[in-house]
């Protein structure tokens, strides 16, 4: 039976989303057609018949997904635009690191994407120029004496790093995974003329997360 096109945009849509959540939670090569086929609910014809190969459904996946996180990280917040706290306390939080199949792909699967197509790798670079921009429009005065484009550049790697190692070591010494998110917290911001202190991540701890300012005291930063 003929598929129409509103149902084969319904399914190709499907199809990412599915391979989205599955290559962030298991990696891109821990994921085969038919498990993401199934998810989508959907059969190994239906998927074959949007994408040639599953690199190409990677490469629309990630696409997709650094499309979804820049716009979470990004938002407006209570009807202000997004600071460079913002983006950073989201970024670097507890819940964006317990949260692998939502979160950041770059950071779910940062060891095998050097592995894969050309294809793929234009994606994660398109993405993570995005994330670079981000940083730098955000950017303040700091005693970091470099170019700003280094210092985004160096601020975009160690978000990704730290999540990445954060979660590494999670299993073993939560604790430890902990220090490794509010350490680079508060260095990126610091490298990024971050307005105030900031100790650590936002996120499910609270109870062990302080903040240098006040409680009362407004979002520092630059708007971005």
């Amino acid at each position: 039976m003929k598929v129409t096109k509103e149902k084969a945009a319904e399914n190709r849509a499907a199809l990412v989303q599915a391979a989205g959540h599955l290559f962030r939670e298991r990696g891109i090569d821990g994921v085969g057609v038919a498990e993401i086929s199934k998810k989508a609910g959907l059969t190994h014809g239906a998927l074959y018949a949007q994408f040639p190969s599953k690199e190409a459904l990677a490469a629309e996946a990630f696409a997709a997904a650094f499309k979804r996180g820049f716009e979470r990280m990004t938002a407006d917040r209570n009807g202000r635009p997004a600071t460079l706290t913002d983006c950073l306390d989201w970024y670097l939080s507890f819940d964006h690191r317990d949260n692998v199949a939502t979160s950041c792909a770059m950071s779910a699967c940062v060891s095998e994407l050097a592995r894969q197509d050309k294809v793929l790798s234009e994606r994660v670079t398109e993405g993570f120029e995005r994330l670079v921009a981000v940083m730098e429009r955000g950017l303040g005065a700091s005693s970091v004496k470099a170019e700003n484009r280094q210092r985004a550049l160096a601020m975009a790697a160690a978000m990704i790093g730290g999540v990445a190692a954060s979660r590494a070591v999670a299993k073993a010494d939560p604790k430890l995974s902990n220090q490794i998110l509010r350490a680079v917290r508060r260095i990126v911001g610091e490298v990024g003329g971050e307005e105030g202190q900031v100790d650590g991540p936002r996120g499910r701890p609270r109870a062990t997360r302080k903040r240098a300012r006040g409680a009362g005291s407004p979002a520092p930063s630059s708007q971005l």
